[in-house]
């Protein structure tokens, strides 16, 4: 194989690949011994049929198959040889080809342009620890200790009041007679919650211990008996018991029922947690300074059909006016994207990082427990979208760039409270919120200056213009 590099034009090359007769021959004949031996024809022997014969009845279809594989093998290694890295699909166009003849072709491609990433090694950004004082754990163990009600029973002749646990057996009826569901035992109701049935609840308000109450209530729309929805039942209750809450004493014996081994593993337990609160959130942070100075390093050119591609992303569903209206605007944005997706694949490559399976399940069952009861739902969502799964696979592959990048960086250590904590934040959030109303504007006013040149115009066609939210290409890959 002969390999030739022409028309260099930017990151655009023609790649001339020449293959002679005999290595294309040698090719057929490995194919023709292949078949051979699966081959039945009338009046030879399996596998003794003459390879003329063969080439006489499957010439053009074993042709297909070894030029196809000697395309990709070739051009595989073509890129290889020319240390090419290809920026989307390259495009082949054949020359000389056939049967007993040399194959020439040229390989049209689009080269990712070279990065330099060593200023990545020491990037600078604020790496944060918050300081917990011991007021804010004792606070947050109070309102655990709070939101665990502690129901003592208290003395048979106590009437129940809101805030109460009473416990019932019910038997209930719609016009005196019997349904599915009409009876329950030893439930329990928490008086105010009207957690039941809307009404319910205040109607036991004063009731004693072996009290019996008839309590009239309207069963609801998604009863599951639907022809007595909206109907008024009668249900006989026969109280069992009063409880009333008591303050949870905050103690030892409150800290093993929370998994600790005492009251003062427990503040400790609880500390971090706070502290890994504002930790993600403020490591969040200091992966947007990185973003931000990785946009500062500079790339000589783009490949023009990445960027193109990018484009259609971020214009996915408008017409083609305001697609060419806002051409520009696109095309900044995709560009940028593209760069920081370039320079974090190369640091990734250079750095040998890998997303394994196991990386991947736990980042679906993270999502999961972020959305109690509709696992089913997210689960079908990945296993019914590949492109999906790939995204994901993408966040879990920047997301570990992005934190050897931190590793290897000079971090700025800042020891903080939890109230300068809570400040940087909002800091930034307001910052993140003014600079997308900074984006929605610009494009308002490009619509309302639009529009009056249509009041001047009329026959001007004037699209509606819809805000691009800022967004940074995702790296997928490995």
């Amino acid at each position: 194989m002969k390999v030739t590099v022409e028309n260099k034009k930017g990151l655009n090359k023609d790649l001339k690949v020449f293959i002679d007769k005999e290595t294309m021959n040698s090719y057929m004949d490995e194919k023709y011994e292949e078949i051979k031996g699966s081959v039945n024809l009338k009046g030879f022997r399996p596998g003794k049929v003459p390879k003329e014969i063969l080439k006489r009845q499957f010439g053009k279809a074993v042709f297909g198959e070894v030029l196809d594989k000697v395309l990709k093998e070739t051009s595989t290694k073509a890129l290889e040889e020319k240390k090419i890295k290809p920026a989307g699909q390259p495009k082949l166009d054949l020359k000389t080809y056939g049967e007993d003849k040399d194959l020439e072709y040229v390989l049209s491609v689009t080269e990712l342009p070279k990065v330099d990433i060593k200023s990545l090694e020491n990037i600078k950004f604020d790496e944060y620890k918050v300081k917990i004082d011991e007021s804010e754990t004792d606070k947050r163990i109070k309102e655990i200790a709070k939101n665990q009600p502690n129901f003592k029973e208290v003395s048979p002749d106590t009437k129940a009041k809101k805030g109460d646990l009473v416990s019932l057996d019910y038997k209930a009826t719609v016009d005196g007679k019997d349904f599915k569901g009409s009876e329950g035992k030893n439930t329990q109701l928490t008086l105010g919650k009207d957690l039941f049935l809307k009404g319910f609840d205040e109607q036991l308000i004063g009731v004693k211990k072996d009290d019996e109450k008839i309590v009239e209530a309207t069963l609801p729309e998604n009863f599951p008996e639907k022809e007595l929805v909206n109907k008024k039942a009668k249900f006989n209750c026969k109280i069992l018991s009063v409880k009333q809450s008591e303050e949870v004493k905050i103690d030892d014996d409150f800290a093993k029922n929370l998994g600790a081994k005492d009251l003062k593993d427990l503040k400790t337990l609880i500390s971090k947690q706070i502290n890994d609160e504002y930790k993600n959130s403020l490591d969040q942070l200091a992966k947007n300074q990185i973003l931000k100075e990785i946009e500062k390093i500079k790339i000589e050119q783009v490949p023009e059909n990445l960027v193109e591609q990018e484009v259609k992303v971020l214009s996915q569903g408008m017409s083609d006016e305001e697609i060419k209206k806002n051409k520009k605007n696109f095309e900044e944005k995709a560009e940028a994207r593209i760069k920081t997706g370039l320079i974090l694949n190369e640091f990734g490559e250079k750095n040998q990082i890998k997303v394994t399976e196991q990386e991947i399940q736990a980042e679906v069952q993270k999502q999961l427990r972020m959305m109690p009861g509709q696992e089913k739902m997210v689960m079908d969502f990945y296993q019914k979208n590949p492109s999906a799964l790939a995204s994901l696979r993408g966040t879990v592959y920047e997301e570990k760039i992005l934190n050897l990048i931190k590793e290897k960086g000079k971090p700025n250590k800042k020891e903080i409270t939890k109230v300068e904590a809570e400040k940087i934040l909002k800091e930034a959030h307001k910052h993140d919120h003014d600079h997308n109303h900074r984006e929605e504007k610009k494009e308002t006013e490009k619509k309302s200056s639009t529009t009056s040149s249509k009041e001047k115009k009329p026959a001007t066609k004037v699209a509606k213009s819809k805000p691009v939210a800022k967004k940074r290409k995702k790296v997928s890959k490995k």
